[in-house]
Protein backbone atom coordinates (compact mmCIF):
# COMPACT_ATOMS: atom_id res chain seq x y z
CA UNK A 1 0.00 0.00 0.00
CA UNK A 2 1.79 3.12 -1.23
CA UNK A 3 1.86 6.50 0.63
CA UNK A 4 -0.21 9.51 0.09
CA UNK A 5 1.10 10.93 -3.26
CA UNK A 6 4.06 13.52 -2.77
CA UNK A 7 3.27 17.14 -3.60
CA UNK A 8 6.54 17.30 -6.40
CA UNK A 9 9.52 19.79 -5.43
CA UNK A 10 9.39 23.20 -6.76
CA UNK A 11 12.65 22.82 -8.42
CA UNK A 12 13.39 26.71 -6.72
CA UNK A 13 16.47 25.56 -5.29
CA UNK A 14 17.54 23.31 -2.58
CA UNK A 15 16.89 24.99 0.42
CA UNK A 16 12.71 25.53 -1.01
CA UNK A 17 12.93 21.63 -1.94
CA UNK A 18 13.94 21.15 1.98
CA UNK A 19 11.21 22.70 3.40
CA UNK A 20 8.30 21.36 0.54
CA UNK A 21 9.56 17.35 1.47
CA UNK A 22 9.64 18.20 5.06
CA UNK A 23 6.01 19.30 4.80
CA UNK A 24 5.23 16.59 2.63
CA UNK A 25 6.48 14.39 5.65
CA UNK A 26 4.67 16.00 8.40
CA UNK A 27 1.14 15.78 7.00
CA UNK A 28 1.92 11.90 5.26
CA UNK A 29 3.35 11.06 8.71
CA UNK A 30 0.21 12.13 10.79
CA UNK A 31 -1.24 9.39 8.88
CA UNK A 32 1.55 6.92 10.46
CA UNK A 33 0.79 8.86 13.86
CA UNK A 34 -2.96 8.17 13.81
CA UNK A 35 -1.86 4.70 13.41
CA UNK A 36 0.33 4.00 16.23
CA UNK A 37 -1.66 5.86 18.71
CA UNK A 38 -4.66 3.28 18.24
CA UNK A 39 -1.51 0.43 18.99
CA UNK A 40 -0.77 2.78 21.40
CA UNK A 41 -3.81 2.29 23.14
CA UNK A 42 -3.74 -1.24 23.00
CA UNK A 43 -0.41 -1.48 24.08
CA UNK A 44 -0.51 1.01 26.52
CA UNK A 45 -3.71 -1.28 28.64
CA UNK A 46 -3.11 -4.60 27.84
CA UNK A 47 1.09 -4.86 27.36
CA UNK A 48 0.43 -6.98 24.44
CA UNK A 49 0.73 -6.50 20.37
CA UNK A 50 -2.49 -6.90 18.12
CA UNK A 51 -1.09 -7.87 14.90
CA UNK A 52 -4.39 -7.68 13.03
CA UNK A 53 -5.06 -4.22 13.88
CA UNK A 54 -4.44 -3.01 10.23
CA UNK A 55 -6.61 -5.99 8.93
CA UNK A 56 -9.44 -4.44 10.93
CA UNK A 57 -9.29 -1.02 10.07
CA UNK A 58 -8.91 -2.76 6.69
CA UNK A 59 -12.36 -4.50 6.96
CA UNK A 60 -13.86 -1.02 8.03
CA UNK A 61 -11.89 0.34 4.82
CA UNK A 62 -14.23 -2.83 2.76
CA UNK A 63 -17.42 -1.63 4.70
CA UNK A 64 -17.18 1.81 3.33
CA UNK A 65 -15.92 1.01 -0.67
CA UNK A 66 -18.94 -1.28 -0.63
CA UNK A 67 -21.14 1.66 0.73
CA UNK A 68 -19.37 3.90 -1.94
CA UNK A 69 -19.54 1.34 -4.62
CA UNK A 70 -22.99 0.03 -4.71
CA UNK A 71 -24.60 3.33 -3.06
CA UNK A 72 -22.75 6.05 -4.17
CA UNK A 73 -22.37 7.33 -0.56
CA UNK A 74 -20.43 10.34 -0.23
CA UNK A 75 -17.41 11.06 2.34
CA UNK A 76 -19.20 11.34 5.43
CA UNK A 77 -21.49 8.57 5.37
CA UNK A 78 -17.80 6.50 3.86
CA UNK A 79 -16.02 7.72 6.71
CA UNK A 80 -18.86 6.41 9.18
CA UNK A 81 -18.89 3.03 7.47
CA UNK A 82 -15.28 2.66 7.89
CA UNK A 83 -15.16 3.66 11.79
CA UNK A 84 -17.90 1.48 12.87
CA UNK A 85 -16.60 -1.60 10.74
CA UNK A 86 -13.05 -1.05 12.26
CA UNK A 87 -14.81 -0.88 15.93
CA UNK A 88 -16.93 -4.27 15.03
CA UNK A 89 -13.63 -5.74 13.80
CA UNK A 90 -11.71 -4.81 16.70
CA UNK A 91 -14.02 -6.03 19.13
CA UNK A 92 -14.35 -9.02 17.09
CA UNK A 93 -10.51 -9.52 17.90
CA UNK A 94 -10.70 -8.69 21.42
CA UNK A 95 -13.38 -11.47 22.15
CA UNK A 96 -11.44 -14.16 19.88
CA UNK A 97 -7.54 -12.96 20.89
CA UNK A 98 -7.41 -11.36 23.89
CA UNK A 99 -10.39 -11.79 26.12
CA UNK A 100 -9.68 -15.64 26.33
CA UNK A 101 -6.35 -15.16 27.39
CA UNK A 102 -4.82 -15.54 31.03
CA UNK A 103 -2.23 -12.89 31.91
CA UNK A 104 1.44 -14.17 30.25
CA UNK A 105 -0.34 -15.18 27.67
CA UNK A 106 1.17 -12.36 25.55
CA UNK A 107 2.54 -14.49 22.62
CA UNK A 108 -0.38 -16.78 22.14
CA UNK A 109 -2.52 -13.97 21.77
CA UNK A 110 -0.45 -12.26 19.21
CA UNK A 111 -0.23 -15.40 17.40
CA UNK A 112 -3.63 -15.69 17.74
CA UNK A 113 -4.09 -12.46 15.96
CA UNK A 114 -1.65 -13.20 13.50
CA UNK A 115 -4.44 -16.14 12.16
CA UNK A 116 -7.36 -13.37 12.64
CA UNK A 117 -5.17 -10.93 10.22
CA UNK A 118 -5.02 -14.02 7.99
CA UNK A 119 -8.86 -14.71 8.19
CA UNK A 120 -10.07 -10.98 8.20
CA UNK A 121 -7.88 -10.51 4.66
CA UNK A 122 -9.44 -13.53 2.83
CA UNK A 123 -12.48 -12.84 3.68
CA UNK A 124 -12.42 -8.67 2.61
CA UNK A 125 -10.44 -9.96 -0.62
CA UNK A 126 -13.72 -12.43 -0.96
CA UNK A 127 -16.11 -9.41 -0.52
CA UNK A 128 -14.16 -7.38 -3.33
CA UNK A 129 -12.10 -9.90 -5.30
CA UNK A 130 -10.24 -7.17 -7.51
CA UNK A 131 -6.94 -6.00 -6.41
CA UNK A 132 -7.67 -1.73 -6.47
CA UNK A 133 -11.29 -0.32 -5.92
CA UNK A 134 -11.77 3.64 -6.01
CA UNK A 135 -12.58 5.13 -3.17
CA UNK A 136 -14.24 8.75 -2.21
CA UNK A 137 -11.66 11.73 -1.92
CA UNK A 138 -11.21 14.01 0.89
CA UNK A 139 -10.98 16.86 -0.61
CA UNK A 140 -10.89 18.22 -4.18
CA UNK A 141 -9.50 21.54 -5.55
CA UNK A 142 -5.72 23.30 -6.25
CA UNK A 143 -3.18 22.99 -3.53
CA UNK A 144 -2.75 26.05 -1.63
CA UNK A 145 -0.04 28.17 -2.07
CA UNK A 146 2.13 29.89 0.47
CA UNK A 147 4.93 31.46 -0.92
CA UNK A 148 6.94 28.96 -3.03
CA UNK A 149 5.26 26.16 -1.27
CA UNK A 150 2.55 24.25 -1.55
CA UNK A 151 0.41 22.16 0.58
CA UNK A 152 -2.80 20.07 -0.18
CA UNK A 153 -6.08 20.62 1.48
CA UNK A 154 -6.70 17.27 2.19
CA UNK A 155 -3.27 16.95 3.78
CA UNK A 156 -3.84 19.87 6.29
CA UNK A 157 -7.04 18.15 7.31
CA UNK A 158 -5.31 15.10 8.17
CA UNK A 159 -3.02 16.55 10.25
CA UNK A 160 -5.46 18.61 11.67
CA UNK A 161 -7.19 15.36 12.58
CA UNK A 162 -4.32 13.60 14.32
CA UNK A 163 -3.58 16.44 16.38
CA UNK A 164 -7.30 16.71 17.23
CA UNK A 165 -7.65 13.28 18.35
CA UNK A 166 -4.33 12.25 19.83
CA UNK A 167 -5.08 15.54 22.37
CA UNK A 168 -8.62 14.00 22.78
CA UNK A 169 -7.06 10.44 23.88
CA UNK A 170 -4.28 11.90 25.93
CA UNK A 171 -7.36 14.27 28.13
CA UNK A 172 -9.36 11.19 28.00
CA UNK A 173 -6.21 8.87 29.77
CA UNK A 174 -5.78 11.70 32.23
CA UNK A 175 -8.41 13.96 32.65
CA UNK A 176 -11.81 11.48 32.91
CA UNK A 177 -13.35 8.69 35.26
CA UNK A 178 -12.54 6.28 31.85
CA UNK A 179 -9.18 7.33 31.66
CA UNK A 180 -8.79 6.52 35.74
CA UNK A 181 -9.95 3.05 35.27
CA UNK A 182 -7.68 2.33 32.40
CA UNK A 183 -4.59 3.68 34.35
CA UNK A 184 -5.58 1.60 36.91
CA UNK A 185 -6.05 -1.66 34.68
CA UNK A 186 -2.32 -0.78 33.19
CA UNK A 187 -0.95 -0.67 36.71
CA UNK A 188 -2.28 -3.46 38.22
CA UNK A 189 -5.14 -5.28 36.75
CA UNK A 190 -5.74 -7.53 40.03
CA UNK A 191 -6.05 -4.73 42.07
CA UNK A 192 -8.35 -2.81 39.59
CA UNK A 193 -10.60 -5.57 39.47
CA UNK A 194 -10.48 -5.79 43.52
CA UNK A 195 -11.63 -2.12 43.96
CA UNK A 196 -14.36 -2.89 41.73
CA UNK A 197 -13.09 -1.95 37.97
CA UNK A 198 -14.64 -3.84 35.34
CA UNK A 199 -11.61 -4.77 34.10
CA UNK A 200 -12.96 -6.58 30.40
CA UNK A 201 -15.67 -4.04 29.61
CA UNK A 202 -12.37 -1.49 29.77
CA UNK A 203 -10.38 -3.55 28.13
CA UNK A 204 -12.86 -4.01 25.11
CA UNK A 205 -13.51 -0.30 25.36
CA UNK A 206 -10.00 0.78 25.00
CA UNK A 207 -10.20 -1.64 21.93
CA UNK A 208 -13.06 -0.19 20.40
CA UNK A 209 -11.69 3.10 21.06
CA UNK A 210 -8.50 2.29 19.36
CA UNK A 211 -10.02 0.29 16.21
CA UNK A 212 -12.05 3.95 15.86
CA UNK A 213 -8.99 5.50 15.89
CA UNK A 214 -7.56 3.83 13.00
CA UNK A 215 -10.61 3.95 11.34
CA UNK A 216 -10.51 7.41 11.08
CA UNK A 217 -6.39 7.20 9.85
CA UNK A 218 -7.80 4.45 7.13
CA UNK A 219 -10.29 6.80 6.02
CA UNK A 220 -7.94 10.10 5.99
CA UNK A 221 -5.31 7.70 4.21
CA UNK A 222 -7.31 5.89 1.91
CA UNK A 223 -9.39 9.06 0.78
CA UNK A 224 -5.90 10.94 -0.03
CA UNK A 225 -5.22 8.12 -2.23
CA UNK A 226 -8.67 7.79 -3.56
CA UNK A 227 -8.17 3.97 -3.73
CA UNK A 228 -8.34 0.89 -1.33
CA UNK A 229 -5.75 -2.60 -1.93
CA UNK A 230 -6.08 -6.02 -0.01
CA UNK A 231 -2.54 -4.72 0.91
CA UNK A 232 -3.75 -1.92 3.00
CA UNK A 233 -4.10 -4.31 6.18
CA UNK A 234 -0.23 -5.40 6.03
CA UNK A 235 0.83 -1.54 5.39
CA UNK A 236 -1.90 -0.28 8.43
CA UNK A 237 0.06 -2.52 10.58
CA UNK A 238 4.03 -2.30 9.41
CA UNK A 239 3.32 1.61 9.36
CA UNK A 240 1.68 2.02 13.07
CA UNK A 241 3.83 -0.17 14.97
CA UNK A 242 7.00 1.40 13.40
CA UNK A 243 6.03 4.58 14.13
CA UNK A 244 4.65 3.47 17.44
CA UNK A 245 8.06 1.98 18.37
CA UNK A 246 10.02 4.62 17.44
CA UNK A 247 8.21 7.17 19.61
CA UNK A 248 8.35 5.25 22.69
CA UNK A 249 6.19 2.57 23.49
CA UNK A 250 3.22 3.26 25.36
CA UNK A 251 3.35 7.14 25.04
CA UNK A 252 0.61 8.89 23.62
CA UNK A 253 2.57 12.02 22.10
CA UNK A 254 5.74 9.98 21.27
CA UNK A 255 3.13 7.70 19.02
CA UNK A 256 2.24 10.94 17.08
CA UNK A 257 6.13 12.08 16.86
CA UNK A 258 7.04 8.84 15.85
CA UNK A 259 4.45 8.84 12.97
CA UNK A 260 6.15 12.15 11.79
CA UNK A 261 9.30 11.29 12.26
CA UNK A 262 8.72 8.14 10.23
CA UNK A 263 6.75 10.68 7.41
CA UNK A 264 9.71 12.85 6.79
CA UNK A 265 12.03 10.52 6.46
CA UNK A 266 10.22 8.58 3.99
CA UNK A 267 9.51 11.64 2.05
CA UNK A 268 13.33 12.97 2.39
CA UNK A 269 14.75 9.77 1.34
CA UNK A 270 12.09 9.19 -1.51
CA UNK A 271 13.44 12.30 -2.87
CA UNK A 272 17.13 12.09 -2.95
CA UNK A 273 17.57 7.86 -3.17
CA UNK A 274 14.13 7.34 -5.40
CA UNK A 275 10.66 5.25 -4.25
CA UNK A 276 12.74 1.93 -3.84
CA UNK A 277 14.91 2.84 -0.80
CA UNK A 278 12.02 4.61 0.60
CA UNK A 279 10.71 1.87 2.98
CA UNK A 280 14.16 0.53 3.29
CA UNK A 281 15.34 3.61 5.32
CA UNK A 282 12.39 3.13 7.59
CA UNK A 283 13.36 -0.23 8.77
CA UNK A 284 16.76 1.41 8.97
CA UNK A 285 15.42 4.09 11.44
CA UNK A 286 13.39 1.41 13.00
CA UNK A 287 16.68 -0.58 13.86
CA UNK A 288 18.98 2.10 14.80
CA UNK A 289 16.17 3.27 17.35
CA UNK A 290 16.16 -0.27 18.83
CA UNK A 291 19.98 -0.52 19.11
CA UNK A 292 20.37 3.20 20.65
CA UNK A 293 17.27 3.96 22.02
CA UNK A 294 14.77 0.93 22.61
CA UNK A 295 12.44 3.02 24.76
CA UNK A 296 11.69 5.50 21.78
CA UNK A 297 12.15 8.89 21.39
CA UNK A 298 9.22 9.79 24.48
CA UNK A 299 8.62 5.73 25.72
CA UNK A 300 9.87 4.29 29.01
CA UNK A 301 12.88 1.77 29.82
CA UNK A 302 9.92 -0.28 32.27
CA UNK A 303 7.76 -0.53 29.25
CA UNK A 304 10.04 -2.29 27.02
CA UNK A 305 11.31 -4.53 29.47
CA UNK A 306 7.62 -5.54 30.63
CA UNK A 307 7.07 -6.00 26.50
CA UNK A 308 9.71 -8.46 26.47
CA UNK A 309 8.15 -10.24 29.73
CA UNK A 310 4.63 -10.86 28.30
Amino acid sequence: MPAAPLDEPTGQGPMIDLIQNTIDGVMIGSSYGLLALGFTVIFGVMRRLNLSYGPTVMIGAYFGTVLYLDFGAGPLAVAAAVVTGAVISGIYVERLCFAPMKAGAGIASMVSSFAIWMQLEQAAVLVLPRHTYPFPPLATGAALEIGPLLVRPDHLIMLASALLLAAVVQLAVYRTRFGLGLRAVIANPIAANLVGVDVGRLVMLAFAAASAIGGVAGFLVLAVDQQVTPMFGMWATLKGLIAMMIGGLGSIPGALLGGLLLGVVEVHSHWLFGPQVRDLFAYFMLFAFLVARPGGLLGRTADVELSHRV
